[in-house]
């Protein structure tokens, strides 16, 4: 199916730098984009035609409206637009601006990432796991300043357990602030990141933000509040349950970690670990799981990600088939005699001519 839509003003901006945003489109909805000097025609199945006719339907009208696109935005739209057939550029355009931070947007770059915002906003717990660069942590405390600004909530509380990334730092000087900030330097850097420095000194000043090691939370109910627990993977069992039900009235949690790197010294005992499995079938929590293709750090990251995945799942294999072959050899060697034992002193007597 073919067909010609008009040119609306500035329709060259959906385009992208060098037509990257085409591309998003043509490899997405299956069809073909050509712009002419007074048409843009559109080439493909009817569905797919209809679905692209209504990205630029719904660009024409959010440009009409005053609606401003920041280029890496629409193309993240874009992509989880064509990745979502329910998905349309008015409605996540519209749900960017409600999550609105005054200089910044909260707009997801993946289908799971947008299904983590949702999850945040529809939930009162809310489990984030996955690797590194998926947006776990940013995301959350945007949703968290977000809530804060809106009054849904009067306070923010973002805690982290005080566990180093395979290494000890040793003695650390200054007060128990200053020895406990190194850990929480990540939940600042996105605080920093999405609010005026002064804004943000001004709230942790006035403990409006609480940034705390995960022990400070034992004994606290957390009323009008929504709490973000960070790097959960290395939480023990007692860490875990301690954090989960200190949710008050009206507050929100999300617990964000990453499986595949728990520092702690029995990773069998990670917190995280034991939740996902003891509370999946409890109402009213959810859990949202991310990939590689959901790390929006520099492409090398996926790659790497995807590496260290495919080592893994080589180790364990070769780990099966080493047990497995060992498991043959003994059945084999136990058939060899008449019995498994050590010779007898008969026997030695014998195997040594005496």
């Amino acid at each position: 199916m073919k067909k010609s839509i008009g040119i609306s003003p500035n329709i060259e901006t959906l385009f992208g730098t060098r037509d990257e945003n085409v591309r998003v489109l043509e490899d997405g909805l299956n069809v073909t984009i050509d712009l002419r000097s007074n048409a843009i025609e559109l080439e493909g199945a009817a569905r797919d035609v209809a679905r692209a006719e209504q990205v630029f339907a719904d660009y024409e009208s959010l440009q009409r409206s005053g609606y401003s696109f920041n280029n890496g935005d629409l193309n993240s739209m874009l992509r989880v637009l064509t990745a979502d057939p329910s998905a349309t550029l008015r409605g996540l355009a519209d749900a960017g601006r409600q999550r609105s931070l005054g200089r910044r947007m909260v707009q997801p770059k993946s289908v799971n990432q947008r299904r983590y915002v949702e999850a945040i906003e529809s939930h009162d717990m809310v489990f984030g796991v996955g690797p590194a660069g998926t947006g776990k942590t940013y995301l959350a405390v945007a949703m968290a300043i977000s809530a804060l600004l809106a009054k849904r909530v009067n306070r923010i509380i973002l805690a982290r357990p005080a566990v180093e990334a395979g290494e000890r730092l040793g003695f650390l000087p200054g007060t128990l602030q200053d020895k406990i900030d190194p850990y929480l330097r990540p939940l600042y850097d996105a605080l920093y990141d999405m609010l005026d420095p002064e804004k943000v000194d001004r709230y942790l000043e006035k403990n409006v933000i609480e940034i705390a090691p995960i022990a400070f939370m034992r004994g606290r109910t957390l009323n009008d509040s929504f709490v973000i627990l960070d790097e959960a993977q290395n939480t023990t069992s007692e860490q875990m349950k301690m954090f989960v039900t200190r949710l008050g009235f009206n507050s929100k949690a999300v617990i964000t970690g990453d499986i595949t790197q728990i520092d702690l010294p029995n990773a069998r005992r990670s917190g995280l670990l034991e939740a996902i499995e003891i509370l999946k079938r409890v109402e009213g929590l959810t859990f949202v799981h991310f990939d590689e293709a959901d790390v929006v750090r520099h492409h090398l990251v996926q790659r790497i990600i995807r590496a260290y995945d495919e080592h893994k799942t080589l180790v364990a294999e070769q780990q099966m088939l080493l047990l497995a072959g060992g498991k043959s050899g003994e059945g084999i060697a136990g058939k060899g005699g008449e019995h498994n034992g050590p010779p007898s002193i008969k026997d030695r007597s014998t195997a040594s001519g005496e």
